[in-house]
C-alpha cells in the first residue's frame, strides 16, 4: 500500500515543477520517487525478489486503474460555475498518453531492476553492507528509469540539450535523496521490522 501511495503521489506531483531562479531543476515527483526504491529494497531484503516483483506488478495495475479513473473524470460534464475548478482538475489529472506511457514503462523498468540488483548484491555480500545494496541498486535503477522516461516522454518535443540536462539533474537528485534519506531510513525500517518479525 505504501509503494502504491508513493508511486501515485509521485505521478500526481510530476506536473509541479521546481525551479531555483530561472533554472528548472525537476518535477516535485522526483522528491518522493526514491522512496519507492526504499520500499522495494526493504521488501526484497525481507521476502526476496519474487515477492517484491509481485508487489511491483500490483502497484503497476493500481496506477493504470487510477489513471483510467482520473481520465474518465476529466471527460464528465460539469456545471458552468465550476469551470475553473474543472479546468484545473483536467490540467493535473488529464494525463498525456505519451507521458503516462513513459511513466509506466520507467516504473516497471526501474523497480524491477532495483529489486533484482539488490538481491544479487545481497548474495554477493552475503547479507552484509546494506548501504552497498541500497545505493548500488538505486543507482542502476534510477539511471535506467530516468533515461527511459525522459527519452520516451520528450524526444522530438524538447531540445536535446534540455533532455540531457533533465536526465543528469534527475539522476543526481534521486541519488542524493537515496544517500541522505532513503538509505538511513532503510536501516531504521529493517531494524524495526526484523524485531517485529523475529
Amino acid at each position: 500500500m505504501t509503494l502504491v501511495a508513493c508511486y501515485l503521489a509521485a505521478n500526481v506531483m510530476a506536473v509541479r515543477l521546481i525551479s531555483v531562479g530561472s533554472v528548472t531543476l525537476f518535477d516535485a515527483g522526483t522528491l518522493i520517487y526514491p522512496f519507492t526504491y526504499l520500499i522495494g529494497n526493504v521488501l526484497t531484503d525481507l521476502y526476496g525478489f519474487r515477492t517484491t516483483r509481485r508487489v511491483i506488478f500490483q502497484a503497476f495495475f493500481c496506477e493504470m486503474l487510477f489513471t483510467f479513473i482520473c481520465w474518465v473524470a476529466t471527460l464528465l460534464p460539469y456545471p458552468i460555475e465550476n469551470a475553473e475548478m474543472a479546468e484545473a482538475y483536467a490540467h493535473v489529472f488529464g494525463f498525456v498518453p505519451r507521458i503516462m506511457g513513459a511513466s509506466l514503462f520507467a516504473f516497471l523498468l526501474g523497480e524491477l531492476t532495483n529489486a533484482w540488483i539488490f538481491q544479487k548484491i545481497k548474495k554477493r555480500t552475503q547479507g552484509k553492507h546494506l548501504w552497498v545494496r541500497t545505493i548500488g541498486s538505486t543507482l542502476c535503477a534510477c539511471i535506467l528509469d530516468t533515461v527511459g522516461f525522459v527519452l520516451i516522454a520528450f524526444v522530438g518535443i524538447v531540445p536535446t540539450q534540455s533532455i540531457i540536462s533533465m536526465i543528469l539533474i534527475q539522476i543526481v537528485a534521486k541519488l542524493t535523496i537515496e544517500i541522505c534519506a532513503s538509505t538511513p531510513a532503510a536501516y531504521a525500517l529493517l531494524g524495526y521490522l526484523r524485531k517485529q518479525l523475529k
